[in-house]
């Protein structure tokens, strides 16, 4: 298998609960290296321009909304089979659906609101870490 990058982020609702340690303790004790990370407000723009695959989508303008409603925290992570493995760990996007001991649905409280994005292909991965993140602060 081969290394891969894929993009975490800790949503509003995480950092509102103050769970990014745990949530970033679970990441790591799950074999994934952290290249960087960081804590920041995304703009409007910024969040529209991240989540355009789903312009047009009945969710989109929420989904914008929450995510430019209060701080996030990106963190750029690597391992052999990172994007499966995260998805994996962090469980399906609506907690309900998710299995038992996975992040969401430990900490999530409803599909709009579930704590955690992960790029969902190795592509995306990449795309996505560099949307955030600049070769030089990936260490």
């Amino acid at each position: 298998m081969a290394v891969e990058r894929t993009l975490a982020i800790l949503k509003p609702d995480c950092v509102r609960k103050n769970l990014q340690g745990e949530v970033i303790s679970r990441i790591q004790k799950a074999g994934f290296k952290i290249l960087s990370m960081k804590q920041m407000r995304l703009t409007k723009e910024m969040a529209g321009a991240f989540y355009a695959v789903h312009k047009g989508r009945p969710f989109y303008d929420g989904l914008v909304e929450f995510m430019t409603s209060g701080p996030v925290m990106p963190i750029a992570l690597e391992k052999e089979n990172a994007v499966a493995d995260y998805r994996a760990l962090i469980g399906a996007t609506d907690p309900k659906d998710a299995a038992e001991g996975t992040i969401r649905k430990l900490f999530a409280d409803n599909k709009g609101e579930n704590i955690v994005h992960g790029s969902d292909s190795p592509e995306n991965g990449r795309i996505e870490v560099a949307f955030f993140f600049g070769e030089c602060e990936l260490v």
